[in-house]
């Protein structure tokens, strides 16, 4: 036990902190918006952020590369499961079936968001089990990755979740593009989603998403004219809490939540939009900069990657759909918008992102070795091994 804890502590040594850092600014615009906008939500946000943290905490210090070769299939495949099952036992909500319900206490979960994370963890597994070759994986390796992100994707497109969905598949072809594919494969793909799309458009969407997409392209819909509204009204400085009458008297709905960046103009105008925009565009920056740095480990690389794309994707959807520039769907604003299961996920994948960088460097520290750990104490080994002390035990 002595040794697990001085192995434990020693993590802290090897942490990514300026990727937490640039966190905090947008947690504290976020919060104090949200406290605004009603305290008891910022009451409830701190409850999230501090379950957030445990979380962060126990993803941090699980050991994932012993163990991801039996986890993360298992896991994947459970979140197929409750995919599954929301078809048969699922609790609708507005006409959408997307929630299991928890019997005996009321709470639900929502499958479709734990998904992301396990799509990540799968290809992050399967990619560094069998690294892409010098000009990029073929189309057979192509195909086999493909089913993990094709297969969830199509169950959350049904439930109808399409935002999501198209979330999960932008984030799992980022990774593979960035991970390295044939060209040719690209190319063949971008004809065939070229020609298909039209049938795609009139065949595979329901009236009311075709709806959404015509208003987004003409009319916008009654909260995107409002949220504009609110943000031309706060100029170039924003306007004080009182005078913020789209958000204080209501005509902006769901101002907390899908489009608290229209809140964000109104209160603290051009200037407020654009830090929190750069503070993202940093953060993003910092994570493909870390999958630059670490190329060779895939699992760093591809969890790196995932996160990029994640933050990318959501922020850029959620900002164009409050401008009037992209249907509404019914994205947050990651980590910026009111809401306990975004902040639980990101807590989540940043913590394995940063158990995965700290153990980096011990090759030993996997599934198919065994570790002992040594009573020395002398000034050479701890400069060899800065971490922990280890000595591979032979068989």
């Amino acid at each position: 036990m002595e040794h697990w804890f001085e192995f434990d502590r020693r993590i802290f040594k090897h942490f990514n902190y300026l990727l937490m850092l640039q966190l905090i600014p947008v947690f504290a615009i976020s919060s104090y918006l949200v406290n605004e906008i009603n305290p008891n939500l910022f009451a409830k946000q701190m409850v999230y952020y501090f379950l957030a943290t445990i979380a962060f905490l126990v993803a941090a210090f699980i050991p994932w590369r012993q163990i991801i070769w039996w986890f993360v299939p298992i896991f994947y495949l459970g979140n197929l499961v409750l995919l599954l099952a929301v078809e048969f036992i699922g609790k609708s909500i507005l006409g959408a079936k997307r929630w299991i319900e928890i019997p005996g206490i009321g709470l639900t979960i929502q499958p479709s968001e734990f998904i992301k994370v396990s799509v990540i963890m799968m290809l992050a597994y399967l990619i560094s089990k069998k690294p892409p070759t010098q000009g990029g994986y073929g189309l057979l390796q192509f195909i086999k990755l493909s089913v993990v992100i094709i297969i969830p994707f199509l169950l959350i497109a049904k439930e109808p979740d399409l935002g999501t969905a198209l979330v999960l598949l932008i984030v799992g072809y980022g990774i593979l593009f960035l991970v390295g594919i044939n060209w040719k494969i690209w190319i063949t793909l971008a004809v065939i989603v070229g020609f298909g799309a039209p049938f795609i458009y009139q065949y595979g969407l329901k009236p009311y998403q075709k709806t959404r997409i015509h208003d987004a392209l003409n009319k916008p819909s009654y909260q995107v004219r409002q949220a504009l509204i609110a943000i031309g009204s706060g100029g170039l400085e924003g306007k004080e809490k009182d005078e913020a009458t789209q958000t204080q008297l209501k005509f902006l709905p769901v101002s907390s939540t899908d489009f608290i960046f229209a809140y964000l103009g109104e209160r603290l105008g051009f200037k407020g939009m654009i830090t929190v925009i750069v503070l993202y565009i940093l953060l993003i920056f910092n994570l493909l900069y870390i999958s630059s740095k670490y190329a060779q480990d895939y699992l760093i690389k591809t969890f790196s990657t995932g996160i990029a794309f994640l933050i990318f994707v959501y922020m850029g959807v959620n900002i164009y759909m409050v401008i009037g520039l992209a249907p509404v769907v019914g994205l947050p604003l990651p980590m910026f918008s009111h809401g306990g299961t975004s902040f639980i996920i990101f807590a989540i994948i940043f913590g394995m992102l940063q158990n995965l960088i700290a153990f980096k460097d011990y090759s030993r520290y996997n599934s198919d070795s065994k570790i002992c750990y040594s009573k020395h104490k002398n000034k050479q080994q701890e400069e060899v091994h800065p971490l922990l002390e280890i000595k591979c035990c032979s068989s």
